[in-house]
């Protein structure tokens, strides 16, 4: 097993120096430096690549300069190679700032415009990962050909005689859990990583998971989710397995979601905690109401679930949230108030998002909606929001409605320069058109004699 853990300062013995940043997409990319052509100049000044080939900038104009954040630095020793593994910023060199569609810049933004509202000094998230660990995966799509293939050792593929205890997978325990020691390992890495993790388990599905994170401030949150990422699946490599965090990889089967607890803080102290609804206060009452209201319009969606298989997962019947609703204790609401709860720790789930979202985006999108509902007053129980789940307020359940809604619906997007909107949706627009163009083997039972 490789080792993998945050270091603070640069340590005299190392082979290579790995930058990494992420692209328009919130997937992480790397260019690697020998030690040899590391010098204290590439710390300070960074080192220059293409932008075009991340999404964010013409080839006429792709010239960036990624900058290590050391604060973010990880040194994995692993087949006796030491390497400096180090979160980069990026400056776009025409301007000497940070260029403001890359998606940190975006979370930095985001926080200081938190700051400078004097609603609130920070916020505190903790994310809820869930994903699918398979044996084997295989896919393919042509003209005349187009199928997938999955194998679990818990009952997918040649594997359909595993044993079950019951209909729900929920917490199953061992022997039946056969990756109990995998996320233990997993768990560890992260934590020797510097991301708090409160626990693990298996999820509802077969071959489905859960590592929840514990609560950090947005930036940070952003980094170890993506940095996460990153990790859950080099250490299933390690075992010969193969992780997903799509929303729906399994036909008639729970989906992976990206639920995120949160508050907002200032001077320390939660603002969310009251005498309101629920024991919220009348801020985190604004602040619901500025997310669903955003969420109905289709235009928070497009950033927190940004694929088209995320609505295969937003459907009824598999505790996925399909409505701009909130209530405490119910898991089929978009938003929940954990009933578990003392009223001193009061805060609100958001059940919507997945993991096909760039991080980044999505956090900052939720938070500025959010912070658009205090700012407005806005009030959750008078727009209709307040039920256990389905109502009548009911979310655009495809990409292409979802990107409209953002086309519309924009404007509380303080942080996001016009220029990523417009990529945004260009991108999306073309990814839906693909997807929904593609026949797919139900199609052909339903039609294919009529």
């Amino acid at each position: 097993m490789f080792n993998f853990h945050k270091i603070d300062i640069i340590p005299e013995d190392y082979d290579y120096l790995d930058v990494m940043a992420v692209d328009i997409y919130g997937k992480l990319k790397h260019v690697t430096l020998p030690k040899s052509y590391v010098s204290e100049k590439i710390f300070k000044e960074g080192i220059g690549f293409d932008a075009s080939n991340y999404g964010f900038a013409k080839v006429t104009d792709s010239d960036m300069v990624a900058i290590p954040d050391l604060t973010k630095m990880y040194l994995e020793e692993n087949d006796n190679m030491k390497i400096i593994h180090v979160l980069a910023d990026v400056i776009n060199p025409s301007t000497g700032s940070f260029f403001d569609q890359y998606p940190r810049s975006i979370t930095k933004e985001t926080l200081n415009y938190i700051k400078k509202s004097n609603i609130a000094d920070d916020v505190k998230l903790l994310v809820e990962l869930e994903f699918h660990i398979f044996d084997n995966v295989n896919y393919k799509i042509s003209s005349d050909e187009s199928y997938y293939y999955i194998e679990s050792s818990e009952g997918l593929g040649d594997n359909k005689d595993y044993p079950k205890t019951n209909d729900s997978s929920y917490h199953l325990n061992e022997p039946y859990d056969i990756h109990f020691n995998l996320r233990n390992e997993i768990v560890k890495v992260l934590e020797n990583a510097g991301i708090p993790v409160k626990y693990h388990h298996h999820e509802v599905g077969i071959a489905q998971h859960e590592i929840e994170l514990n609560f950090t401030s947005l930036v940070d949150t952003a980094d170890n989710v993506t940095l996460a990422k990153y990790l859950i699946r080099k250490v299933a490599e390690e075992y010969g397995l193969y992780v997903t965090f799509m929303p729906k990889p399994l036909y008639n089967m729970p989906g992976n979601g990206m639920h995120v607890h949160q508050y907002l803080e200032k001077n320390g102290k939660s603002l969310f905690v009251g005498d309101e609804l629920y024991n919220l206060s009348k801020i985190a009452l604004n602040y619901i109401a500025g997310i669903l209201n955003h969420s109905l319009s289709g235009s928070l969606l497009a950033w927190s679930n940004p694929s088209t298989n995320s609505y295969k997962r937003l459907v009824p019947g598999f505790e996925a949230p399909i409505s701009a609703s909130f209530s405490k204790g119910s898991r089929s609401a978009s938003i929940r108030i954990p009933g578990y709860l003392k009223k001193s720790d009061t805060r609100i789930e958001f059940r919507t998002g997945d993991a096909t979202s760039n991080v980044y985006f999505f956090l900052s999108s939720m938070i500025l909606a959010g912070l658009t509902g205090i700012e407005e007053n806005l009030n959750p129980i008078d727009l209709g929001f307040h039920s256990k789940g389905e109502n009548d307020k009911e979310f655009p359940l495809n990409l292409k409605d979802v990107i409209y809604g953002l086309k519309k619906d924009n404007e509380y997007l303080k942080t996001f320069p016009k220029p990523l909107i417009n990529k945004w949706i260009d991108l999306k627009i073309k990814e839906a058109n693909m997807i929904y163009s593609i026949p797919n083997p139900k199609e052909f039972e339903l039609y294919f004699e009529l």
